[in-house]
């Protein structure tokens, strides 16, 4: 009989302790929280194909940092030695974000950018609702590195916000990470009512010149050129700039076309499911659900609507000094976020819902091309006076 209660205990107490590794004896409503939200990034990258390529491998790496585990495992991505936490090192150290450059750079066509030079000068004041969001975060007590950081998810470029806040706010990388990444898949939604309420009936029917064909010198030209233009203004946005153009000149060069087709194709897919799953799981409850987080969420929304705003305006401004003839439709203005091609095809669908006639994409795609450029030199110019 005592035997008999010595086995049960013994196996009672074994459960005990097998229940305590189990993630329902270490589970919080944050990761419950947490788990749901990585639920609905899948919903709406299956059902609404809100970037599907992003929110995919996001969501999944949300409910993968959201699992509760016992401490000490070596399995949570900021344990270290383990495999979660290897992955993650690409993003800490900022090694993907240049890499995902360079596939970036691979896959686009310049022309319609060079076809008419003055569509960078969009790119440029899209650039404003970084340097807007800076001074509210400012504002609001983050610190002028943690700032810079969250700023730049105004440039709806996930890539150079991850590569940013690796460098001048590590702890708060997930938070602006996801940021970044939500409001880029959010473009179809966030920027039509800014669009809409910042222009007039007869600006959004205006007709733009067709853009002029690009020789394939200018074509090859660019890259180098503006490589050397960019990086000796801003040095520091070597490593992302540096690949951009690098890419690029695998694409138009016309001799490294098995290059060009591994870095647009294989490699980028490749780090595009690393980079997403890693800053997913990134966001462990216990990490990530704290006010600053809200904080961050908050000014992003802020920056990618004042970054909106700011290319719709600067085109209404420049039009005051252009001849009827040259005229720019302010739908193209968003475009002048980073946000490549989403937001050049919101400016086709809202010119096409006003006139059926009148298509926006390839003059959009200027500026749009221009903000991924905008992006990376706004974020070496932060790097440079607050790292």
């Amino acid at each position: 009989m005592i035997a008999s209660e010595s086995f049960i205990g013994f196996i009672l107490e074994h459960l005990q302790q097998f229940f305590g590794y189990t993630a329902f004896a270490n589970v919080t409503a944050g990761h419950l929280i947490m788990i749901l939200v990585g639920l609905l990034f899948i919903y709406l990258a299956i059902t609404k194909e809100y970037e599907p390529l992003l929110l995919v491998p996001i969501g999944f790496g949300i409910i993968v940092g959201n699992i509760p585990f016992y401490p000490g495992l070596k399995i949570g991505i900021y344990e270290s030695g383990s495999v979660l936490n290897y992955l993650y090192f690409g993003v800490i150290q900022g090694v993907y974000p240049p890499l995902i450059f360079l596939g970036i750079g691979a896959m686009t066509d310049f022309s319609a950018l060079l076809s008419n030079p003055r569509l960078i000068l969009i790119g440029a004041a899209a650039q404003l609702g970084i340097f807007g969001a800076y001074m509210a975060a400012l504002g609001l007590g983050f610190s002028p590195s943690e700032a810079g950081a969250i700023g730049i998810i105004g440039g709806a470029d996930g890539p150079t916000a991850i590569f940013l806040s690796s460098k001048l706010a590590p702890d708060l990388m997930g938070a602006i990470a996801i940021s970044a990444y939500s409001y880029m898949a959010l473009v179809p939604v966030i920027q039509p009512p800014i669009m809409r309420l910042l222009t007039t009936p007869r600006e959004r029917v205006i007709r733009m010149k067709p853009p002029r064909v690009v020789s394939k010198t200018e074509k090859i030209m660019f890259p180098i050129l503006g490589m050397l233009l960019t990086t000796f203004i801003v040095p520091s946005g070597l490593p992302l700039l540096g690949m951009l153009f690098f890419g690029n000149l695998l694409k138009e060069s016309g001799v490294t076309k098995r290059l060009a087709d591994t870095a647009k194709g294989p490699l980028i897919d490749i780090v595009t499911i690393l980079i997403g799953l890693t800053v997913g799981a990134s966001t462990q409850a216990t990490n990530f659900l704290n006010p600053k987080s809200i904080g961050i969420f908050a000014l992003g929304a802020f920056s990618f609507m004042i970054a909106t705003a700011g290319g719709v305006l600067f085109v209404k401004f420049i039009n005051l000094f252009l001849k009827p003839e040259n005229k720019i439709n302010p739908l193209i203005g968003n475009a002048g976020v980073s946000a490549v091609p989403d937001s050049a095809r919101v400016s086709q669908v809202i010119g096409l819902e006003y006139d059926k006639t009148n298509h926006l994409l390839m003059h959009a795609m200027g500026p749009n091309v221009a903000g991924v450029i905008g992006s990376a030199v706004a974020a070496g110019i932060l790097l440079s006076f607050l790292a």
